[in-house]
């Protein structure tokens, strides 16, 4: 009997620490450091990410989980930097 196609795999379905994020989003002040991505499609309605999030109002920052429409109507994703050792 043939399987059926397989679900695509979440890369970012791993907590990774505040230092070493997926992606940072960044837009009027505010940083989004994505640490998780609850699933693959990030445009379904309620898509979200578990961050940490700076702010003019909260500089040390906090963690929680925001929905990925309001980063993104709201930022632009950052340049990150890849080492190669």
């Amino acid at each position: 009997m043939p399987h059926a196609p397989s679900a695509p795999k979440n890369l970012c379905a791993k907590t990774r620490p505040l230092a070493n994020p997926y992606e940072v989003w960044k837009g009027n002040g505010w940083t989004w450091r994505i640490l998780k991505k609850w699933q693959v499609d990030d445009d379904k309605p309620y898509a979200r990410w578990f961050c940490h999030v700076t702010s003019p109002f909260c500089p040390e920052g906090e963690y929680g989980d925001v929905y990925v429409r309001d980063i993104k109507g709201h930022a632009y994703k950052a340049p990150t930097l890849t080492v190669t050792v």
